[in-house]
């Protein structure tokens, strides 16, 4: 009997902060932080090449833990102290699960030290290259963001844009 394919699981932040609005009323909004995906082959994409600090974890690990543990990972910060809002689980394409909180909080993205990974670079040349796993974070209004985010990861912003308007 085979076993049933066991998929990857992932866990991130979406961080967020209030902004001040510039209308006669002073209302503001939000916007989020999200991390350019690193590496040769997210080079030269800016829609669709952005993302939430996230990554995998076993089942040794809490997905709330490894979020916190992959937010230090792949921006080289300690992940905010604070609210953890839970925006639920969304299925890839691919199977992977993954699973996202957000949480209120300011950071400098000049501040980043990103983490990096190793994956042989040009292909088939036998040589291996370091690249970070972000290259760069910023901060983007939600409809903004939406055309940055790679697609799988939309449905997160959405939640997160509907639970702050309740």
């Amino acid at each position: 009997m085979t076993q049933p394919k066991r998929y990857k699981q992932s866990a991130g932040l979406l961080l967020f902060r209030r902004t001040r609005g510039e209308g006669a009323a002073g209302e503001g909004g939000i916007e989020v932080l999200l991390g350019h995906m690193g590496g040769p082959l997210w080079a030269h994409r800016d829609a669709g090449g952005w993302a939430i600090p996230k990554g995998e974890y076993g089942p040794d690990e809490t997905p709330r833990d490894a979020a916190r543990r992959e937010f230090t990972e792949e921006l080289g910060l300690p992940p905010p102290e604070g609210e953890y809002l839970p925006l639920g689980e969304v299925r890839l394409s691919s199977g992977k699960r993954v699973t996202v909180w957000a949480v209120e909080g300011d950071l400098d993205p000049a501040l980043m030290v990103p983490g990096t990974f190793t994956m042989e670079w040009p292909p088939h040349s036998g040589t291996r290259q370091e690249f970070p796993e972000l290259d760069q974070v910023a901060w983007f209004p939600p409809e903004m963001a939406r055309s940055k985010l790679i697609a799988g990861q939309v449905p997160f912003l959405e939640r997160l844009v509907d639970l702050l308007a309740d």
